[in-house]
């Protein structure tokens, strides 16, 4: 199949000095698969651990990006969902085994297959070699398979509709396999990128929420997202205070913490569930705080291709939107630093035209 270069965005090797404008090859799309134009592109924490190699499976060239919203150039000849012109979005899969057990219930995003699901970008999630893989939205073009392609409801700005195919769904997964509604009390740790949608699909779920945050300086920002209470976690009194209030606890930090500090936070049989840190926690954790109240301390990653669609049309129903501050490709470093020094509110998105346009 003919390939052809397209501008994009990567790191190229793993002694991380920034991203860099490179070109990387696609292909025409097989009859299954799309070709879309990238419009607008969402930066995840997960673009720099990834560049940066943090979590030791980097695959170079790096070229990342997972929240892609584009508009549809071309359809293979079995496509039958889309059509050309179509507002679509890909999130962080593009493709899963499709006959092990979680696949056939429509949870691809835990497919137990030879190599797992595949990533958008970095190839498979367990690589049999080096010698596969994929590049992500940090390009003008992208090739992906119709079953793993989002409609985008007219209802959403484009813009904005980015962070929903991760930080979106990432938060709004466990929300609901740990079925938070009405009468629920939900805590959200962390209120940057994952926690701000956190927050108010937690709200629109019905839960009371309450926002847990270290720094005083995010208490407006949360009550304006609809968080019912702000807990600042380096307030031991409050932190006491606040002890057994929670069914549900959802922890969003992307970094090495220690989780102890909010396992009593949870009420009898309730759940603490991390979405944020992909490694293992600071401190170990102390068992008898988690045994004698019957807690649960658990992990969630992303989500479903259905999942994906459902929130998305649930932030279209309930006027839902990531806070997005749209960048130039050109300043995605600059954005990388500013995002290790929480200086974000809440999410970058990048205005890929400004790539295709380059000279």
């Amino acid at each position: 199949m003919e390939a052809y270069k397209v501008k994009a965005y990567g790191a190229t090797n793993s002694i991380f000095n920034g991203l860099k404008e490179m070109e990387i090859e696609r292909y025409a799309p097989k009859p299954d698969e799309l070709h879309i134009e990238v419009l607008y592109c969402g930066v995840c924490h997960s673009d720099l651990h990834q560049a940066k190699n943090d979590w030791m499976n980097t695959i170079y060239p790096c070229v990342p990006g997972h929240e892609v919203v584009g508009r549809v150039k071309e359809v293979g000849s079995t496509v039958t969902k889309y059509k050309v012109g179509d507002i679509v979005g890909v999130g962080c899969m593009v493709d899963s085994c499709g006959s092990c057990e979680p696949c056939t219930h429509g949870e691809e995003n835990y497919c137990e297959g030879p190599v797992s699901w595949t990533a958008t970008y970095n190839g498979y999630m367990k690589p049999q070699n080096k010698d596969f893989n994929t590049f992500g939205g940090y390009s003008t073009d992208i090739v992906v398979k119709e079953s793993f392609v989002l409609r985008i409801p007219a209802a959403l700005n484009i813009e904005a509709a980015a962070p929903i195919l991760c930080a979106g769904v990432t938060t709004f997964a466990p929300l609901k396999h740990w079925n938070v509604g009405p009468g629920t009390s939900v805590g959200v740790v962390g209120i940057g990128g994952l926690g701000h949608m956190a927050v108010q699909l937690a709200r629109a779920l019905g839960a009371t929420v309450t926002a847990i945050t270290q720094d005083e300086k995010k208490r407006e920002a949360a009550e304006q997202l609809g968080a019912h209470e702000v807990l600042i976690s380096s307030d031991s009194k409050a932190m006491e205070a606040h002890e057994s209030q929670y069914d549900f606890i959802l922890i969003t930090i992307p970094d090495a913490f220690d989780i102890n500090t909010y396992v009593k936070l949870a009420k009898r049989n309730g759940v603490l569930t991390t979405v944020g840190l992909l490694g293992p926690y600071k401190l170990p954790v102390n068992n008898m705080e988690v045994a004698m109240h019957r807690r649960s301390i658990s992990g969630s990653i992303i989500g479903s291709i259905a999942e994906t669609q459902e929130v998305l049309d649930f932030c279209a129903e309930h006027n839902i939107a990531p806070e997005v501050q749209v960048i130039n490709m050109q300043d995605i470093n600059e954005a990388f630093d500013k995002m290790l020094d929480n200086d974000v509110r809440f999410r970058y998105v990048i205005d890929m035209a400004t790539l295709k346009n380059a000279e």
